[in-house]
């Protein structure tokens, strides 16, 4: 009598076995490389421990899983000590590897604060090697999120940030603009702690001078901007930068929406504060074509700040007579749009006259040096 065989005592021999599922086999393999990593981290020498964080900044750069597995105790913690070493390739391997960990990944970023990073960010930023830049670099990856950033203010990182800003080199002075930008949050929800020295105008307005007005990192470089000219050291030296206001309109004419909107709140921010001082200096640069396109083009706000300005340069203060035409036409009534778009299209005009004109005399000039 053949008997059928029990299905509780192992598998059929007659079923083929069952696939492996390669990604549990991934996590599987991962999750003992953590391990193997955080052994070598805790017991192994400073050469041996250098080479982990390299390979784990390795594993991590390229695989947002491998962020997420890395990211524990056993792995951060022996890193962050490694920050405190006084040896100089351990803390660059570890701030490499802890850089690479937060990149693209919030939970990250909130768990390197958390674990006392901060502190040796800011040591970093104040010292005269290398490092102060790659600290940079950090502070702007942390600084990104949201709930490190009332921490990062605290820390006294804002004017070492401004210090890179002023004598870093390209690369650190463009990270030391958007780390103070990612900061600027806490400025703005008056937190004391956050502190932009009138000393970051040069630095920014060259940078501002130098970069693409319609850049995201021109619309950065004039929000911190802004955020200086409210204070009447910020606004004394945007005016007294050779070419410092120029820079400034010509962000209005050329900027993106946020940067215009930014760059006409500081001319109209110098123009409330002394209108006798800063009004001619405004004008001379000529920026009412650009003012102009703002009440018809800008963002709501960049509209008002326009219309506000305009208002302020449109009479002299002692005569009371127009500056220009240009300004004396403005209607601010709720007609003002229409009157906008109407001096629009005349400066259109006259330009395209003005060229044509132009054209019309190097044709001239080139005919009669033709030979006969």
């Amino acid at each position: 009598m053949c008997q059928n065989p029990n299905p509780s005592f192992g598998p059929n021999p007659n079923e083929a076995p069952s696939p492996s599922n390669p990604k549990e086999d991934r996590e599987l393999k991962r999750q003992v490389q953590v391990k193997e990593f955080a052994l070598v981290l805790a017991n192994g020498d400073v050469a041996v421990r250098v080479q982990a964080a390299r390979d784990i900044r390795k594993i991590v750069r390229g695989s947002p899983r491998g962020r997420s597995a890395f990211a524990v105790p056993a792995i951060i913690q022996p890193l962050v000590a490694m920050l405190q070493s006084a040896d100089h390739v351990s803390r660059e391997s570890a701030l490499l590897a802890l850089l690479n960990m937060a990149v693209r990944n919030e939970r990250n970023k909130e768990k390197l604060v958390s674990s006392g990073t901060v502190p040796l960010l800011v040591e970093m930023l104040g010292s005269d090697n290398t490092l102060k830049e790659m600290a940079t670099a950090a502070i702007l990856t942390l600084s990104a999120s949201k709930s490190n950033k009332s921490t990062i203010a605290a820390s006294g990182a804002m004017p070492l940030l401004v210090n890179i800003l002023i004598s870093g080199s390209i690369q650190g002075r463009v990270d030391a603009v958007t780390a103070l930008y990612n900061l600027s949050d806490c400025h703005e929800n008056g937190v004391d702690d956050l502190f932009l020295s009138a000393e970051a105008v040069i630095p920014l307005l060259t940078l501002l001078k130098d970069s693409k007005k319609y850049s995201k990192f021109a619309a950065k470089t004039t929000a911190l901007l802004s955020i200086l000219s409210e204070s009447e050291e910020g606004r004394c030296a945007i005016s007294e930068v050779q070419g410092g206001i120029l820079t400034i309109v010509e962000t209005v004419e050329e900027g993106s929406l946020l940067s215009t909107e930014h760059a006409v709140r500081i001319l109209l921010s110098l123009c409330r504060s002394n209108r006798e001082k800063y009004r001619e200096l405004i004008l001379n640069e000529g920026p009412i074509p650009g003012l102009l396109l703002l009440t018809v083009e800008g963002t709501k706000k960049a509209c008002n700040y326009s219309h506000d300005l305009l208002k302020l340069l449109r009479y002299d203060a002692q005569s009371k007579k127009a500056e220009s035409k240009e300004i004396e036409a403005i209607d601010y009534s709720n007609k003002a749009e229409e009157t906008a778009k109407m001096l629009l299209q005349d400066m259109v005009r006259i330009n395209m006259e003005e060229n044509i004109k132009k054209l019309q005399l190097s044709s001239a000039a080139t005919s009669s040096q033709a030979p006969s």
